[in-house]
This record gives structure tokens, sequence and C-alpha cells, in this order.
């Protein structure tokens, strides 16, 4: 049987064709390296348009990177980031904002669906300071989080009004942005946030692989770059990072296959015969299901897998189709 991934990871499916016609119109003549290029200044320029923001931009290859250099920018390394328990960034980056960090630490708060529980953060921030232990000094917000539910702007703004009261800046990890946009987070709402450094998915959003480093705090751009060129994450060739932007926010194919996605995961939770136990705000659906079970959906070719709070996770993407909805529909009715 051949295995089937599209509901594995938003990750499994290819790159949409919008940012595939970017990448070759990009792919002709001789330009300047670096991220100096004339593509990426246009790609610079459209983000800008889009979030409606006077801020720098930089093009990076993945996720973990752009999450744990903006990490890097905003705590030193006696210091620590707050973030929910279950982020991608405590979770799923191998401990890489305390290697970019040279040591950051990860400071986990509680809250119910991925979202960060406002007393929690209070709390934490009402931790007295000790020279064993490594104080706050920054906090990260996920939207969409990491069980695919999506704050409002006026959650986003408590979290960063609480954080900012104490001095702290805040990086915002966007990987599914178009997600939460598409159910109706407001984006050009992010310039009023107090937000200091955005991360805008371009990968699980539909293209090859790039994400936005939004710096709404520009005196953060300071060697920005050099930081950067030290982590790998500064190509010659920058232009091929920076292009598929280009063309998924030309027409909106961003937020429109985020929108798509996020409606075939309201098809397959309407289709779903297990518990759903997250609210399906954005592009994932997360069930309760026992390990015999997991294992026979697996035996039919569905890969998926068991996520951080034991729930198994079926993902959806800009390529899900609904036909292929509802073929897994029938299979999971099928294992119930």
């Amino acid at each position: 049987m051949t295995p089937r991934f599209d509901f594995a990871s938003d990750n499994t499916a290819g790159a949409a064709p919008e940012a595939l016609q970017a990448l070759i119109e990009a792919n002709s003549g001789f330009t300047s390296g670096y991220g100096t290029d004339a593509v990426t200044a246009r790609a610079a320029d459209a983000v800008r348009a889009l979030l409606d923001a006077d801020a720098d931009v930089r093009f990076v290859a993945s996720g973990t990177a752009a999450n744990a250099v903006a990490c890097a920018a905003l705590c030193r390394p006696f210091e620590s980031m707050l973030a929910h328990t279950h982020a991608h960034v405590i979770t799923d980056e191998t401990g890489a904002p305390g290697f970019f960090g040279h040591g950051l630490g990860l400071t986990p708060l509680a809250g119910a669906s991925g979202k960060i529980d406002p007393a929690a953060l209070k709390a934490a921030l009402g931790v007295p300071e000790a020279s064993y232990r490594q104080s706050p000094a920054a906090l990260t917000v996920t939207n969409a989080t990491e069980y695919g539910t999506v704050y409002t702007t006026e959650a986003v703004a408590e979290l960063t009004g609480i954080a900012k009261a104490a001095g702290l800046p805040v990086h915002l990890d966007g990987a599914r942005l178009a997600n939460a946009v598409a159910s109706g987070f407001d984006l050009k709402a992010l310039k009023t946030l107090d937000i200091d450094i955005l991360v805008m998915g371009g990968t699980k959003a539909g293209m090859p692989l790039s994400e936005a480093v939004v710096l709404f705090d520009k005196g953060l751009s300071r060697r920005f770059d050099a930081r950067l060129k030290q982590a790998g994450q500064l190509p010659s060739k920058g232009r091929f990072i920076s292009a598929p932007w280009i063309g998924m926010l030309a027409d909106n194919a961003w937020a429109r296959y985020g929108a798509h996605a996020n409606a075939m995961a309201r098809k397959l939770a309407a289709l779903m015969p297990f518990p759903v136990t997250h609210p399906v705000e954005a592009n994932g659906v997360f069930v309760a299901m026992d390990e015999p079970t997991l294992l026979r959906l697996r035996a039919m070719g569905w890969n998926v897998y068991r996520f951080t709070d034991g729930s198994v996770r079926f993902m959806c993407s800009w390529a899900t189709t609904e036909a292929s909805v509802e073929e897994l529909g029938e299979a999971l009715k099928g294992l119930a």
C-alpha cells in the first residue's frame, strides 16, 4: 500500500503554482547577492504592503531558524523567553533558540488549547529574580497555535500589554499566520500590537521554503544581517528564498490558500467519528484515538501521528482536496 502523507502535516504538500512561477521569473540574469537584490527588495515591499507597516523584512529558509534568530535578538544568554508549554520553540526545535542565543532559556506557560493564559503570564512575571535561574526577558506568542486555535486581536493585545508593562519585547511565531488570518485575525492590526519581531510563515502556506522575519522594531535591524550570516541564514542567492513571496502575495494567494486549508479542516471535523479535542479554528483537527486504532489507520496507509497532549493530529494544507478529505472520512468511519 502506498503511504499517504496528505494529513501528516501542512509541510508535506508541494509548492503552490504561484510560488513556483515567481521562482521561474526570478531565475534570469545576474543580481547582487546576500539579499541585496531587486527581487528580495520587491518581496520585502510586498510584505510591508500586506501588513501596511513600516518594518524591516528579511527572509530565511526555515521556521526554526526564524524563531531561533528572533529569540536570540530579544534575549541575552542568561535570560529566558516566556512561551506556551507546547509552543514549537519548546517542543520541536531541538534547543535551537538556546543554541542561536548562546544559552538563552525557555520558560513554559500554561493555557488551554495552545493559548497562553494571561494569569500564567502575570504569575511568571511576578517571580522574584534570582542568580540561579534565568529571568524572563521576552515573550513569544504563536498564532495560529500548535493546536489549531486562533488568538483574536484583543487576546494578543492583552498578552503583549502584560509583557510590555513589565518591559519585555514580544515575538510572534506566525508559521500558520495565513490560517489565523483566514479565521478572522486582523493582519493589519499587528503593527498596533507592540510586537517587536514577527515571523510570517511561507513554507506551511504553500512556498517551497521561506519564512519572512518582520522587524517592527527597526532598532533591532542593526547588524541583523550579520546575525543571519552567522546562523547560516543569509544565502548568497537570496532571491530564491524571497521570490515565492512575490507570487504568493500578488493576488492574495497566501491568505486564499490559508482559507482553503481551514475549510478542509472544518469539512474533516464534520466527518470525524472520533471526539475532537480542540476547537477547529485553523487547519488542524485533533482527536482522541487509542493506540490500536491509530496503528490500524497507519496500516491502511494514512500517516498521522500522536501530538504532544496525546491527541492524534490531522493537518490540512493549501493542496488538500475535498476528495481526499472524504476518502479519509470513510476510512475513519470504518475504523470507528
